[in-house]
C-alpha cells in the first residue's frame, strides 16, 4: 500500500533532495521569509512547523534533535529556540504562511514567499 507517500521528488536522489530541504529550512530561520517555488514552500513547511513547536518545550531533547535537523548548526539553532518559538508561546500551530507571487518570468514556474506569521 502507497499510504503517507506523496512527498514532492523535485527530481532529485534522496540525500540531494533531503539537503534542499534542510538547507530551504534553514534559509527561512536565518532571515525569516524566503522567496522558492511554491512547491518547495509547500514541502517545507510542515517540516518548519514541526521544528518550532519542538523548540517551544526547549528542553535538553529538543534542543538535541532541532541540532541534528538543522546540519548541527549552533546559531540557527539558537534562533529558533530562544527568538522565533517564544513568540508563537500559547498558539497551537500556523506558525508560517505562504503567500502566492507572480510567475517567474524565466520558465514559468508559480513562485511563494513563506515566512513566519510573528
Amino acid at each position: 500500500m502507497r499510504h503517507h507517500n506523496h512527498n514532492r521528488k523535485f527530481g532529485r536522489k534522496k540525500k540531494v533532495r533531503s539537503a534542499l530541504l534542510k538547507s530551504l529550512v534553514l534559509s527561512l530561520i536565518v532571515y525569516g521569509r524566503i522567496r522558492t517555488t511554491e512547491a518547495k514552500a509547500k514541502e517545507i513547511r510542515p517540516i518548519v512547523e514541526k521544528m518550532v513547536t519542538r523548540a517551544l518545550s526547549a528542553d535538553v531533547n529538543a534542543k538535541r534533535v532541532i541540532m541534528s535537523r538543522l546540519m548541527n548548526r549552533a546559531p540557527e539553532t539558537k534562533k529558533l529556540i530562544e527568538e522565533i518559538a517564544p513568540k508563537f508561546k500559547g498558539v497551537a500551530g500556523g506558525y508560517t504562511r505562504i503567500l502566492k507571487l507572480p510567475n517567474r518570468k524565466s520558465d514559468g514556474a508559480k513562485m511563494a514567499l513563506i515566512e513566519f506569521v510573528k
